[in-house]
């Protein structure tokens, strides 16, 4: 069994830092931060629509998404709420 990640699309997005915490794991310290994330619709079930579990990615930053959601009413645009972890 292999597991790994593969590209399955590109989106251009905004992005809001509504919070973030610290906390040592391991002997070291890292930040969490959550990041509310939106951007424009596919339509459920598209191959192009964000799922929790997949990530995001900005050069070398990952963000792991956790709930995807309509952010208008008429369903123009998805919101993501993301985390993002770094090492300090």
């Amino acid at each position: 069994f292999v597991s790994g990640w593969a590209v399955v699309g590109s989106h251009w997005v905004a992005l809001a830092r509504p919070s973030a915490r610290l906390e040592a794991a391991q002997g070291a310290e890292r930040a969490e931060v959550a990041w509310r994330v939106t951007l424009r619709a596919s339509p459920a079930g598209a191959p192009s629509r964000p799922v929790p579990g997949q990530r995001l990615r900005e050069g070398t930053r990952l963000f792991r998404i956790e709930t995807v959601a309509e952010a208008d009413p008429a369903g123009r645009y998805l919101e993501l709420l993301a985390r993002e972890e770094v090492s300090l």
